[in-house]
């Protein structure tokens, strides 16, 4: 390994904006048949995307992760694929699914504080082009089924409208997952299901979300040729709050009484079902064998709504690793070393550069991307081009009272809310979040019970932590006391990728977006032919002022 001083103190701004590609040697090894299924037939020259992202799943929320919730389709999936276990997302909703679709951090989307309210004017920048763009321009029949939560104040914020040929789920971050109704405050509330561009107000029928987001998944396969590349872009809603499940999917989990966890393992265990359907229908339409599955949890599980993350640090929401370390594989009778884990650092955004060099497609020189491709890395067992993450730099979050930049050695202000991690070293400044650990026994007793987490209390005032996250992936160590010259390194990284910063985009809710407006459901507000009448509007009032004053001459 490299020494950690060479790594810091070799590494440019210059090395933070400009990215290599990895080429795939093996495209033109693809099996040319796609399975023995009724509908199979020879497979299209680029691989089958199918990529599923669940909500909320906690790092130890899987059965080979240790999990007393059973998840037999997870398992062996990653049994016979590539587990990811140094894998990183954001820890929340908005951030995770922006970086994916972009490949760029949030503080290169403006999207780094918090995430996108139902009520607020903002949307995933339109200058951004994303991944199903992309992959529709080598080809690719490009399809999302699930949570959107990347803003739909204007028309062309709507995933039809981003890249997506057909869109079928929410647009908001959560809601009921019979009704699909979701209130944001007190009289705010409106329908949340779409079907592309309208309210698919005839598949209210009163189905759970997951089974209703499988079963148009299984049409979506059963209608499309296998011998055309298709992108699946599979966003679960589940396991996030409101705790819902089916009966019957509660009765191997009747002996857990916190009944937060006991919702939650049914919820899971549905979701487990479902993608074992999900991967039968992609072999029964003869999709399998030139397919490319990646499953990912989009942040850290919540312990206040049954989820669990231990033996790491924290809760979704932190930068502390329960919040962004996640579940992670990919499944592909495409990969070499298959049933292998991959340890070598791996972020969301790599996902962007990966499947589009896996898709026989380009990346604009342009677009100065943040993710690297890593697929020889997960395929081959290759060292990762990877050395850092920035987690995230948030200048509006609440800041710590204690910090400033004197505290960060005139390089950085410690109040702020920032992490970034390089080789193995992890730096957080502000505040990081909630940071308990949370043990399996906290889930014991009925109810929510906080005396069995696990805390440190550190100095009144204290705004900067350092960890050697390989030897200490758990946070227990802080090494910034010991290591300042390490601090100061990371700090100067700090320093660099906020220079590249974009403004944040955070604006205040607009009363236009209140459903009641809309006939009832969540939907686009903001009409530019408003505000085009109110231009001209503008411009002719001015023209009748001037002519006012001619007259008045």
């Amino acid at each position: 390994m490299v020494a950690t001083g060479t790594v810091l103190g070799g590494l440019s701004l210059l090395s933070l904006l400009t990215y290599g590609y990895l080429a795939w040697d093996s495209l033109g090894q693809r099996p040319g048949d796609t399975g023995s299924g009724p509908g199979s037939s020879p497979s299209s020259p680029q691989p089958h995307i199918i990529f599923i992202l669940a909500d909320d799943q906690g790092f130890r929320d899987v059965g080979y992760h240790g999990s007393e919730i059973k998840t037999p389709t997870l398992d062996q999936l990653a049994a016979e694929g590539v587990k990811l276990e140094n894998y990183y997302v954001q820890p929340m909703c908005t951030p995770s699914r922006s970086q994916f679709i972009t490949g760029k951090y949030q503080i290169h989307t403006g999207l780094q504080h918090s995430i996108i309210r139902p009520t607020q004017p903002n949307c995933l920048p339109l200058d951004n082009v994303t991944l199903p763009q992309k992959l529709k321009e080598v080809g690719y029949s490009t399809h999302m089924v699930g949570k959107w939560h990347l803003g739909f104040y204007r028309r062309e914020c709507m995933p039809t409208q981003r890249g997506f040929d057909t869109f079928f789920g929410s647009l908001l971050g959560s809601g009921d997952y019979y009704t699909h109704f979701k209130c944001d405050s007190p009289g705010i509330c409106g329908y949340d299901l779409y079907e592309n561009d309208n309210a698919a107000w005839d598949h209210d029928n009163g189905i759970y979300s997951t089974q209703m987001y499988t079963q148009k998944v299984q049409q979506i396969l059963a209608s499309h040729d296998p011998r055309k590349p298709i992108f699946l872009y599979i966003a679960y809603q589940a396991v996030h709050s409101p705790l819902q499940a089916p009966g019957k999917y509660f009765e191997n989990y009747r002996s857990i009484n916190n009944i937060n966890r006991r919702r939650y393992a049914a919820m899971l265990a549905c979701l487990d079902e479902a993608i074992n359907n999900v991967t039968l229908t992609l072999k029964k339409y003869g999709y399998y064998e030139n397919s490319i599955i990646i499953y990912s949890s989009d942040n850290g599980g919540q312990p206040m709504a049954g989820g669990s993350n231990w033996p790491l640090r924290g809760s979704k929401g932190t930068y502390w690793e329960g919040g962004i370390r996640a579940v992670g594989f990919v499944h592909s009778p495409l990969l070499k070393n298959k049933g292998s884990v991959c340890k070598e650092l791996v972020h969301i955004t790599d996902w962007f550069p990966t499947l589009i060099t896996l898709a026989e497609g380009q990346i604009d020189e342009d677009i100065q991307l943040d993710g690297y491709d890593i697929w020889e890395t997960i395929s081959e067992g290759r060292r990762s081009p990877r050395v850092d993450i920035l987690h995230n730099i948030d200048p509006i979050y609440t800041k710590a009272k204690n910090g400033s930049l004197a505290a960060g050695y005139g390089i950085w202000n410690t109040a702020i809310q920032s992490a970034i991690r390089v080789n193995h070293w992890k730096l957080l400044t502000g505040n990081p979040g909630y940071s308990d650990w949370v043990p399996p026994q906290a889930f014991s007793n009925a109810g929510p019970n906080r005396w069995h987490n696990e805390r440190i209390s550190w100095s009144a005032g204290k705004t900067v932590w350092l960890f050697n996250i390989t030897a200490d992936p758990y946070e227990r160590v802080d090494l910034s006391a010991k290591y300042p010259d390490v601090v100061k390194q990371l700090m100067q990284r700090l320093s660099q990728f906020n220079k590249t910063a974009v403004p944040v985009r955070y604006p205040p809710k607009d009363p236009r977006s209140n459903p009641k407006l809309n006939g009832g459901v969540w939907g686009p507000w903001f009409k530019e032919d408003e505000k085009k009448k109110k231009s001209d509007k503008s411009k002719g009032a001015n023209k009748q002022k001037k002519k006012n004053k001619k007259k008045a001459s």
